[in-house]
């Protein structure tokens, strides 16, 4: 594996997302407040550089659909709409009233996204409305990580801060479809499956990487374990181009590449 770039910052990072309409623009979000805009063409500098959030930013995220435009959710509780040709935010969401860790574009609506908050609950939003469209009281503690199901348009998947992840339905919000229970500690991420509709994973502060079945039967939705990290796990994402496969990284300094045995079959 060779390194192209390397671009110095002035504080550490926390997330990053490749643009949607140039293939050499990445998006960085900082815990200094910073969001920056950089092109592998260019040696050094930032082509943007937005300073608006107040504290550090959590989430960037691309919408996938409109491709024009992108999200940030910020531990100075908003969550901002941005395109990469304004010099200011398109919007400011204020509703939190904690910590914005996630935030997910719907792969079916493109004006449509969700945040996940340390005041417990989830927010949709329509970059049409000024204010939230839907909130979802998700978890009995901080929710970290949000993500929607590829096949089914209604339906969202959160992980918490109780151990615990849940599978909902916007259109029934008072209760969710499943809790999914295994993790031993906070779940830090959630992914949806781009090639299975009822399979999720999951990464944790337990070090473990965790498959699920959403439609299995009642005690048998988990249906493997990836424990090989050492420190807590971060980051979790399926291969769009390989079915099964799983990249998975974690505070050991180690990023895992690997198809799972459940996902074999």
């Amino acid at each position: 594996m060779m390194v192209e770039r390397i671009y110095d910052t002035q504080d550490g990072l926390f997330d990053v997302a490749w643009s949607e309409i140039n293939e050499n623009q990445v998006v960085t979000s900082s815990g200094d407040g910073s969001i920056k805009m950089w092109d592998m063409t260019l040696a050094e500098f930032p082509i943007h550089h937005w300073q608006e959030h107040q504290r550090e930013v959590f989430s960037v995220e691309w919408n996938l659909t409109t491709k024009d435009m992108f999200c940030s959710g910020s531990w100075d509780h908003t969550v901002k709409i941005w395109n990469p040709q304004s010099p200011q935010s398109l919007h400011t969401y204020t509703e939190h009233t904690h910590c914005v860790y996630s935030t997910a574009w719907s792969p079916y609506h493109p004006s449509l996204l969700a945040s996940a908050s340390g005041d417990h609950t989830v927010k949709l939003w329509d970059t049409k409305s000024p204010r939230s469209i839907q909130t979802l009281h998700a978890h009995t503690n901080e929710v970290l990580s949000v993500d929607w199901n590829k096949y089914q348009e209604h339906t969202l998947v959160t992980g918490s801060v109780d151990n615990t992840i849940k599978v909902w339905d916007r259109r029934r919000p008072d209760r969710e479809v499943v809790c999914l229970v295994g993790h031993e500690y906070a779940v830090r991420r959630v992914k949806c499956s781009p090639h299975r509709p009822n399979v999720v994973a999951s990464g944790g502060y337990d070090m473990s990487v965790r498959f699920w079945d959403t439609a299995a039967p009642l005690g048998s939705h988990m249906i493997g374990i990836h424990d090989l990290h050492t420190e807590f796990v971060l980051g979790v994402d399926f291969n769009l181009y390989r079915e099964g496969q799983i990249a998975s990284c974690a505070w050991d300094e180690k990023v895992h590449v690997y198809i799972p045995p459940p996902l074999l079959r």
